[in-house]
């Protein structure tokens, strides 16, 4: 067998189809029938069941399905590999990204931009845990800045710094009055926060635990600046990371620190371990631990 036909025959699994499965590899339907019965010919055993209705895999096919499948990722990931090497002054990079970098990033990217004017780059929003490993394993992109501290054999995560989450609230609800404010006043409030997944909301509400408080929860978002929209109607209150509002805020935002160890992260920058680094990728992850050495 060749990885063609194993190609081949994954995809006829995915569409459970032959003639889906020939248009998306424009190919005729009987030279795909032809190539997947050579297979089952080689392999020794029927791989898929044909009926009336549509395709199915047998335990056989089930079982090369699984191995293929992973077979062609590792194919897809070496070539990319291959291509990369090449990557010294000239091509793309992938850098995925959350909000908060916002404010050091460019400056990052204009020093390195000395050394490697060419490079075309990509910045990729990735935010939950769950797609900050996919992406890396998929090699959607070639570092990534995250708040995830991951711990997984495949993948390293190095410490860049550490930021406060804050509180920001409108200028007028009462509590921007306030010196001194703890998380048992925030109860009551409607708060903002981001939906599940995300690392700044795991943080917040172990925040609140500790203090044997709950949050009123009234919004869930996905990104800080719909926080802040709906912060500045004077909506509700919410906590996001310090360097998302470094910048000179709206006048009608108020920031407060509250005083509590949850409300305190690491940002990290991740990388596959065993992937191979063209010299124009680790010239940008050195740059980027220069700039918070």
């Amino acid at each position: 067998m060749d990885i063609k036909q194993l190609h081949y025959f994954v995809t006829v699994a995915d569409q459970l189809s032959y003639s889906k499965a020939a248009q998306r590899l424009h190919i005729s339907q009987p030279s795909l029938s032809n190539a997947i019965k050579n297979l089952e010919l080689e392999v020794g055993s029927p791989l898929l069941e044909r009926n009336t209705r549509r395709v199915e895999l047998t335990d056989a096919g089930k079982i090369l399905y699984t191995k293929a499948t992973l077979l062609l990722s590792q194919m897809n990931m070496l070539k990319k590999e291959m291509e990369e090497v090449k990557l010294t002054g000239s091509g793309e990079l992938i850098i995925g990204i959350i909000e908060s970098v916002k404010h050091w990033i460019p400056k990052v990217i204009r020093t390195y931009q000395d050394r490697y004017p060419s490079i075309h780059f990509k910045l990729l929003e990735v935010l939950g845990g769950k797609a900050v490993k996919e992406s890396l394993r998929k090699y959607h992109t070639h570092l990534l800045i995250t708040n995830q501290c991951i711990e997984e054999e495949d993948i390293e995560s190095l410490p860049l710094y550490d930021e406060k989450l804050v509180l920001v609230l409108h200028r007028d609800h009462p509590l921007a009055q306030k010196e001194s404010i703890h998380i048992k006043d925030l109860e009551q409030e409607s708060f903002i926060i981001s939906t599940e997944g995300f690392q700044t909301r795991a943080d917040i509400l172990r925040a609140f635990s500790l203090e044997q408080a709950t949050p009123t929860i009234k919004f869930e978002i996905e990104r800080f600046e719909t926080a802040l929209t709906l912060v500045r109607e004077n909506l509700g209150i919410t906590i996001i990371p310090e360097n998302y509002v470094s910048e000179p805020m709206d006048a009608s935002i108020v920031r407060k620190t509250i005083h509590s160890p949850a409300l305190e992260r690491t940002i990290y920058v991740a990388y596959m371990k065993n992937r191979y680094l063209a010299p124009a990728v680790q010239s940008f992850l050195e740059e980027t631990r220069r700039n918070f050495a």
